[in-house]
């Protein structure tokens, strides 16, 4: 029997009892698509999650620490030579933090830096060059717009939030800073009422950072030249106190960060710098964690879905198991001309296939409607009702492909299997049994 002539005895079938075939399809349709709309709330939780841990850092990067001490040179030229490592940045980290540029303030991160590896590591300048000089720094992109006058007093009395921001406008410091000198006051804030000596040296601004790809993202760091650096420390700690503090002030770097070439030898470059006793911590180390954790949740989520494929399943065996006993003479008169067991068998089972199929097909396509009206109007919903503003890019269903492919298989596994029983049985009907006719 060739599988035409097979398709064209089940859809004739399948016609005789459209009713009832319709209803069942409607229960595996209704089955799959709760399957995978419950399962696409963890992968949708699971994804905000990753996005979120990895929108702040990059996933070539490995942070560096020492268990007791800071990381030397010597370390650092150990770290350069190892097998795919593009780059190894090493920072220092200057207490004094305050600029000024005539009555305009800002206090900021300020660190020495090894620019040479921070440009292989993907620093970038929006304009201006590198510091050549010792009085010369680099600024990031955001440092002018936070570079603002001291407001006088009661300056916002009365004013709305929305109307103390535009005020506060009029504070900002607008002009290009390209070539400005600013004054940078070398005793730490906290210091000044401690008779600490408040001196100052005059650095010019000769380079800007690049514009951060992140929108949220603020960058206001100072680079300053290594000599610079060692000026400031003399400034605050005096030689003697320097001298004492020998391998601690003067002495390794704060902050240490290997980049690898791709995301791929993050793990086995972290196990080599691990055996030269030195703490590692990159995001894709957090991931294996997270991953782990959404895992189970998203297995839960399925497994509870699959309860719902699984009532649908006891209509399937019920429509296949009153269809063999409704067409006991079609079995019959299959068997009387030859027909063997397992072509009766596969054409019951191509039936419930094909009754998997539509559920499966229309189920798909109402949990990606419903997954795409749930993302667009939920957002809405809470801005109106609740006055709130969700957070950018929220999602509360997110359906990748891998989803699709579960939800698919698993329906389609225990479609087939509810219609395996009624199949077998069909094969064990008797040929005089079912022809036989009263008169």
């Amino acid at each position: 029997m060739k599988f035409k002539d097979k398709h064209r005895f089940v859809r004739s079938n399948m016609k005789r009892n459209r009713t009832r075939v319709w209803m069942t399809i409607l229960a595996s349709t209704i089955g799959c698509a709760f399957l995978i709309m419950l399962a696409s709330v963890g992968f949708a939780i699971h994804k905000t999650a990753v996005d979120d841990v990895m929108s702040y850092r990059l996933m070539n990067e490995i942070q560096i620490q020492k268990e007791n001490g800071m990381i030397t040179d010597k370390e650092v030229k150990k770290l350069e030579k190892m097998k795919d490592v593009k780059a190894v940045t090493r920072k220092k980290h200057t207490p004094a933090n305050e600029f000024m540029l005539g009555d305009y303030m800002i206090n900021t991160t300020v660190f020495s830096a090894h620019m040479p590896s921070e440009i292989k590591a993907g620093f970038e300048l929006d304009r201006g060059r590198l510091p050549e000089n010792k009085n010369e720094i680099v600024v990031g992109y955001h440092f002018a717009e936070q570079l603002t006058k001291k407001a006088p007093e009661d300056y916002f009395e009365g004013l709305s939030e929305e109307e103390s921001q535009e005020k506060h406008k009029e504070l900002i410091y607008k002009e290009d800073l390209i070539g400005k000198t600013l004054t940078y006051h070398l005793t730490p804030s906290e210091n000044k009422d401690q008779n600490a000596k408040n001196l100052s040296v005059e650095v010019k601004v000769v380079g800007i950072g690049k514009k951060p790809t992140k929108k949220w993202a603020i960058v206001t760091d100072a680079y300053i030249t290594e000599d610079l650096r060692k000026e400031v420390v003399h400034t605050l700690f005096g030689k003697n106190e320097r001298d004492k503090n020998e391998g601690t002030v003067e002495e390794g770097y704060d902050d240490v960060k290997v980049y690898t070439s791709s995301a791929e030898e993050v793990k086995a470059v972290s196990e080599v710098i691990e055996k030269m006793n030195l703490l590692t911590y990159s995001v894709a180390s957090e991931l294996k964690e997270l991953n782990l954790y959404f895992t189970l949740f998203k297995a839960g989520l399925i497994f509870i879905g699959g309860i719902a494929v699984l009532i649908a399943s006891i209509g399937i065996f019920n429509t296949m198991t009153m269809a063999v006993t409704e067409r006991s003479q079609d079995i019959g008169i299959m068997k009387a001309i030859g027909a063997t067991p397992k072509t009766i068998k596969r054409i019951f089972l191509l039936e419930s296939g094909y009754i998997g199929l539509w559920g499966v097909g229309l189920g798909t396509l109402l949990a990606y409607l419903i997954s795409y009206g749930v993302n667009f109007a939920l957002p809405i919903i809470i801005e109106q009702f609740l006055n709130e503003k969700p957070p950018e890019d929220f999602i509360l269903s997110y359906i990748p492909w891998s989803l699709t492919v579960i939800a698919v298989t698993i329906c389609m596994g225990v479609t087939l299997l509810s219609g395996w029983r009624p199949a077998a049985k069909a094969t064990t009907v008797d040929v005089l049994k079912a022809l036989r006719r009263d008169v």
